[in-house]
């Protein structure tokens, strides 16, 4: 619980003399949230009041909190959604989701993280993933996962009497805490990676997309020794109910790849209408694999490309079908859909024909530049949320904290740790103007790449090394007149450099009263009912290896004493 005594502290060392304490939440947000909330607290408690009444009026003519549907998918350049004079100019149309921005809130200013993994942590616990090591993007055999002891939006709206149910990507760890069921949905239809499953399939093999994973279609190698090399089993996807068992959906073929999305669709639209029927709240993430890695003969969009044809001929045909089950079941005025994207483009490094390419903003997939984090998004609330474009600065992990305020569920939030979304309530029921948010910090991978503070930027990892190690780089930023940050300013901007400093110096001291966890590594699909025999091997190691002088297996709890590399992921604010 964050103790009033310590609030007051921690505003007067922040030098804004004697603090006038209010009513906590008890909820541990990031220092610099304690920094606004001095100076705007009296008005969001007086906003507060009226909120609270409409939920409360919403509440008695429904007889229920609203429900949730979220809606994610993958690697998409602010502008390829809901602006259709950019989407003529990239090839794709996607009527559904244009509709839905026109007729909702269209955020402008919607930051995420800088990669899968740790964007769909953020979403689920309401924290930075560098607080609970889920910054590592899982690949195959990956050997670890989002800790059981974390809390989820999930387990948060379960208590207050929500049904949840997550289908599509995961890729939140392939042990078996992580699964999605084990993290508080009451059901779960799962990937435990991303997209590249498309390519670890003979399909993808035969067409070099993956060497060597098949080995039995490789000629034969006459100079191999180690047959424990390469892995041998995985679960292309899998589903599991709370409480109860996990069974692998399907085989690892790329036919059965491309069931996913239909089937999760199928899934999400079935959840929404039983439990409309049954009059339960509820809550569904339909998190979308969007797209095969490997191209495919139909083409849909004008650009041919993955991305495009990804979003016109499969998430924009779903939201369409979504929004019109929900008008149709008679919720749309008691439900809320957001509908987003979970980073920005896979400018680095993209597969063969992908159309991933940036727009207004410089960088994609694994940058700290807005790029890479500023993403399109939209709610739809009919009723509640008036239509518009918001300004505001807010970060994907505010839905959780936002999610639960609305569910009547805030106070099963967890105390014993930072949060770092903020309640945006106000944002989506008042409109611009309303975020109680004007920062944010960007990590790559464990590093602090950038901090946003308003319409001001700075790159901590700066391509300025001889700047930074005199403690005045050309690292600062003014997006409105530099969207891409190829213009940093030194004079111009050298009056922020302490401002920046006293933010990261206090996100910092907070962190050692809140210290980060390690990564959790485990054995990967275990408690897998119809797990192959194969993919039940992996914690057995081979006869061949029982009599070595050390444990097989010793490593899994050691792999997170691997070095962070950072070039791993290409273009983290180089060029």
């Amino acid at each position: 619980m964050f103790r009033i005594a310590v609030f007051a502290a921690l505003i007067q060392c922040l030098g804004l003399g004697t603090a006038v304490v209010y009513a906590q939440d008890h909820i541990v947000h990031d220092a610099e949230y304690y920094v606004l909330e001095a100076q705007n607290g009296r008005k969001w408690a007086a906003e507060d009041e009226g909120l609270d009444a409409r939920l409360a009026e919403l509440r008695k003519k429904y007889g229920r909190p609203p429900n949730i549907v979220h809606v994610m998918w993958d690697d998409t350049a602010y502008g390829d959604v809901g602006i259709p004079a950019i989407q003529m100019v990239r090839g794709l149309k996607t009527p559904n989701l244009n509709e839905m921005a026109r007729q909702g809130l269209m955020f402008t200013r919607m930051y995420t993280e800088v990669g899968c993994t740790p964007s769909r942590a953020a979403c689920m616990t309401g924290r930075h993933p560098v607080r609970n090591a889920m910054y590592n993007i899982g690949m195959l055999r990956e050997m670890h996962g989002l800790r059981g002891e974390e809390v989820t939006i999930a387990e948060v709206l379960s208590q207050a009497g929500y049904a949840t149910a997550f289908h599509g990507k995961w890729h939140l760890g392939d042990i078996e805490e992580s699964y999605p069921h084990n993290q508080g949905f009451d059901e779960a239809f799962f990937t435990c990676y991303n997209q590249i499953l498309s390519l670890w399939t003979r399909k993808g093999e035969a067409g070099n997309a993956t060497i060597g994973l098949f080995e039995d279609m490789l000629p034969n190698d006459p100079y191999k020794l180690d047959d424990t090399f390469v892995t041998k089993g995985w679960v292309q996807i899998a589903e599991g109910t709370k409480g109860g068992a996990t069974r692998q959906w399907g085989d690892n073929s790329h036919d059965n790849y491309m069931k996913i999305d239909p089937e999760a669709q199928r899934r999400t639209l079935e959840f929404i209408e039983r439990n409309a029927k049954k009059g339960q709240p509820f809550y569904v993430a339909n998190w979308p694999n969007m797209a095969s890695f490997l191209p495919q003969p139909d083409k849909v969009s004008v650009a041919r490309s993955l991305l495009q044809d990804g979003l016109e001929g499969n998430i924009d045909p779903f939201i369409g079908k979504l929004l019109a089950k929900i008008n149709e079941l008679g919720i749309a005025e008691n439900t809320l859909v957001v509908a987003m994207a979970d980073n920005g483009p896979m400018a680095h490094n993209p597969p063969p024909g992908c159309g991933f390419a940036e727009t207004i903003f410089r960088g994609g997939k694994g940058d700290f530049l807005e790029g890479g984090v500023r993403v399109p998004a939209q709610a739809w609330w009919p009723g509640t949320i008036q239509p518009g474009l918001a300004g505001d600065i807010l970060h994907e992990t505010d839905l959780f904290t936002t999610f639960a305020r609305l569910g009547g569920a805030t106070q099963h939030i967890t105390t014993d740790r930072i949060v770092d979304g903020i309640d945006q309530t106000a944002l989506l029921l008042n409109g611009d103007t309303h975020s109680r948010r004007d920062y944010v910090f960007i990590y790559a991978g464990p590093n602090l790449g950038a901090t946003v503070k308003g319409n001001f930027k700075r790159h901590w990892i700066s391509s300025d090394p001889i700047g930074e190690a005199s403690g005045i780089p050309a690292g600062f930023f003014f997006l409105p007149s530099d969207p891409r940050e190829k213009s940093p300013m030194l004079v111009n901007l050298i009056h922020l450099k302490s401002p920046f400093n006293r933010m990261r110096v206090r996100h910092e001291l907070w962190k050692k009263r809140y210290p980060d966890q390690t990564e959790k590594h485990g054995v990967p699909f275990t408690g897998i009912e119809n797990a192959p025999p194969e993919v039940k091997a992996l914690s057995q190691p081979p006869a061949s290896l029982k009599n070595l002088p050390f444990d097989p297996l010793e490593y899994v709890e050691n792999l997170d004493d691997l070095p962070f590399d950072s070039e791993l992921d290409a273009g983290l604010g180089e060029r």
